[in-house]
């Protein structure tokens, strides 16, 4: 069988780290193409992963093949291209709709980072041209449904061995953030994550969200609301609440905790050893979310691949994009009242049939 042939649009921070893990850890997958608007990033990246190829090869004894990974100046020409099977989003969000619509006509299978797309309006064209092609091709890149911890406690709440999932509360702060991370994107491309995570152990749509702004850190620039509470109420009446807080200053850390009738399970306490010594304890918490969720990308990619080789998708669809997108945007008018927004959300039967 012949590898899938991968191109990457978008090789910034996410898009590389996609893009090596192709090269360095993923079977079944080669890397063939990248595209990105800034040329000189995407040569240089082409160019290392190009040689690293061929050291492989080298050293393989002949049985690998050096592969040239090519710099397509336009992501739609990476997308059409004969020599590409399938392909990694990774550019901006602003620039996915567009992109993702090229997909969908070129019938290219395509994982996609979050968001979607930038509005629930839009996603939801997304949604609708992909049911008209008649098969999904789109994968949305909520990689935490691919980690360990969150897998099993998935496993667990489903099991219904704690009885009926209740309440969820969820924790979610960077060490910092850029000074361009202004309050709307804390919403729409930090606590998208947990909006997923909330749909997803719960089984259950989101029908409700509010934003909350405590006083914020004095370590960010005026304007920005950082951190953030919100509250999400769901269509079983179940409730979540996660804090956002993304110039945290001490290090990554994301915690989950489900409270069921007959018990509660938390994930995320923390990785590596933990320690008693010298009157103190502790352990280490990473400084960057590539480190926490590495191997929940890992898997991501390489299940997107073998699911890809086979015609189907395996994780978070583009109905599940939209769907987050709709809450978002629930959340971004709740940040700017203060109150409560139902979220308006498509009948997914009359959408999908």
């Amino acid at each position: 069988m012949t590898d899938l042939r991968v191109g990457v649009v978008g090789v910034g921070v996410m898009g590389a780290d996609h893009a090596e893990r192709v090269v360095r850890k993923t079977s079944g997958a080669r890397l063939v193409a990248v595209a990105d608007a800034d040329a000189g990033r995407a040569e240089a990246l082409a160019g290392r992963l190009s040689e690293r190829s061929a050291s492989t090869a080298r050293h393989s004894g002949g049985t690998t093949h050096a592969e040239t990974v090519r710099v397509v100046e336009d992501p739609m020409d990476l997308i059409a291209a004969d020599d590409v099977d399938a392909v990694i989003l990774a550019s901006p969000g602003f620039a996915h709709a567009e992109q993702l619509f090229a997909c969908l006509e070129h019938g290219k299978p395509v994982l996609c980072e979050k968001p979607l797309t930038m509005d629930a309006a839009s996603a939801l064209r997304v949604v609708e041209a992909e049911h008209k092609l008649g098969r999904q091709v789109i994968q949305v890149g909520f990689m935490r449904r691919f980690d360990p911890e969150y897998a099993a406690l998935k496993q667990l709440l489903d099991s219904g061995d704690l009885g009926r999932t209740l309440l969820l509360h969820n924790v979610h702060r960077n060490k910092s953030a850029p000074p361009t991370f202004r309050s709307e994107m804390i919403v729409r491309d930090s606590m998208v994550h947990e909006v997923d995570v909330a749909r997803w152990l719960f089984g259950e749509e989101i029908t409700r969200i509010t934003v909350h702004t405590p006083t914020p850190t004095s370590l960010v620039g005026d304007g920005v609301l950082d951190p953030q509470l919100a509250v999400f109420e769901l269509a079983n009446g179940a409730m979540a609440d996660v804090e956002v807080f993304v110039n945290f200053q001490v290090g990554y850390e994301v915690r989950c905790e489900a409270v069921a009738e007959r018990g509660s399970a938390t994930i995320g306490l923390g990785s590596g050893v933990f320690t008693r010594a010298g009157e103190q304890w502790g352990g280490t918490m990473p400084a960057d979310f590539r480190v926490r969720f590495e191997q929940a990308y890992d898997i991501e990619v390489q299940r997107w691949v073998d699911a890809t080789v086979r015609g189907e998708i395996d994780g978070p669809s583009a109905w599940d994009g939209y769907a987050a997108a709709a809450v978002c945007e629930a959340g971004l008018e709740s940040l700017s009242t203060g109150k409560p927004v139902d979220v308006a959300l498509a009948d997914r039967s009359e959408v999908l049939g």
